[in-house]
């Protein structure tokens, strides 16, 4: 099934976006110290998708991950120092 079908009421099924990440930021998402992703803005990311963050280092995945639900995603303030192209993503 298609990840953009729409439900009834337009509802969007949402996406799951696998991600990788560097053991140094996955630590501290693991220990609640980072709540967000500061991600090229090219997968169509909306509030309510999830996002799979796979730990990868020297060019493997190491095994772990954990998943998190995207509550807010600012995009479209370059004023604020966000580069144009790119969004943060938090949960």
């Amino acid at each position: 099934m298609d990840a953009n079908v729409l439900l009834g009421n337009n509802k969007r099924i949402p996406k799951i976006h696998d991600l990788k990440i560097a053991p140094e930021y996955f630590g501290a998402v693991i220990r609640n110290e980072k709540t967000f992703e500061i991600r090229k803005d090219d997968r169509d990311y909306c509030v309510g998708d999830w996002v799979k963050l796979k730990e990868y280092q020297d060019g493997e995945f190491t095994g772990a991950s954990t998943c998190f639900q995207i509550s807010y995603i600012l995009r479209d303030c370059p004023q604020y120092g966000l580069m144009e192209g790119y969004c943060i993503l938090c949960w």
